[in-house]
């Protein structure tokens, strides 16, 4: 018994090599759509000035959540300044959002497939199952076999790896629609892309938002691990602090790490239940339009 050995790793780096002999171009034009994706948003993010980046996550901070969210976002963003890790928070900051939103376009549909299809639901848990408890360090591998050192790699890792949280949330929304609502639909004659567009959706939304909330979480959490593949930003500073024991820089890019973390969960949790904040420029403006109505329809 002990000198059987199955060669799993020798298997998968057989697979890996006729991959990318056989699916090069696949590969390139990942690499390149991805790369043009990086280069524009973070170009974007760092060359405009940081008082305008600043404002404008104040103004999202104050719409969706409150004006104390703005100030806070005003005061965190020039600590993040004054430590000289901005360009490394937009970097971090465009990889974060790429990923997330690429996720997302991905785990929507799969959720909805999960939702409507019990075969498919059998076939995608364990696969979830086993992307989450994969280690971080382990997505990796494959990224840099396929794509190389750089900012691909790290982009592509954090995308699978913040995956299965989304798919996750998006099914059990739907799965959690009054199955009285749906008949009520089917009873109107609606299709069943009526129903799931009209009724399904709507109604899952704030479990979905839920769901983007933690694709975005664990998107940064990535998206710093990628910092080992050659991916810039806080990541990269973080291990560059590592390798040469610099505690100062490590403490300045972790706590701009927890900066951006707390700012995105904030935002993105007013996304999905928007009436929990009153407080919000958009409560706001609705009460005086409601007040508006009330007093034209009194006159």
């Amino acid at each position: 018994m002990e000198n059987i050995r199955i060669p799993i790793g020798a298997w998968v780096d057989s697979a890996f090599d006729w991959l990318k002999e056989n699916v090069a171009w696949f590969f390139d034009a990942v690499t390149w759509l991805f790369n043009f994706l990086i280069e524009v948003l973070t170009d974007v993010l760092v060359d405009l000035h940081p008082l305008v980046i600043i404002l404008l996550l104040a103004l999202i901070g104050w719409v969706l959540r409150s004006w104390q969210m703005a100030v806070g976002t005003v005061i965190t963003m020039f600590f993040i300044m004054t430590m000289d890790q901005w360009v490394a928070s937009m970097q971090t900051l465009a990889l974060v959002l790429i990923a997330a939103v690429i996720a997302v376009i991905i785990a929507v549909p799969v959720g909805i497939l999960a939702a409507r299809n019990e075969a498919a639901s059998t076939v995608i848990k364990p696969i979830l199952d086993f992307m989450q408890t994969m280690p971080s360090f382990v997505y990796l591998i494959p990224a840099v076999t396929f794509f190389g050192i750089g900012v691909v790699p790290g982009l592509v890792a954090t995308v699978i790896f913040a995956l299965p949280p989304g798919v996750r949330f998006t099914e059990l929304g739907i799965r959690g629609v009054d199955s009285e609502t749906v008949e009520a639909g089917q009873s109107f004659g609606a299709t069943p892309g009526q129903i799931l567009r009209g009724v399904q959706l709507p109604l899952a939304t704030p479990t979905i938002m839920a769901g983007i909330n933690q694709v975005i979480m664990l998107a940064l959490a990535m998206a710093v691990i990628a910092g080992m593949v050659g991916a810039d930003g806080l990541g990269k500073n973080v291990v560059e602090a590592i390798a040469t024991q610099n505690l100062p820089l490590g403490v300045e890019a972790g706590l701009g790490v927890v900066i951006i973390a707390v700012y995105l969960d904030r935002v993105t949790a007013a996304l999905g239940n928007a009436k929990d904040y009153p407080h919000s420029l958009v409560a706001g403006l609705r009460r005086r339009s409601a007040k508006n109505k009330t007093a034209a329809a009194a006159a």
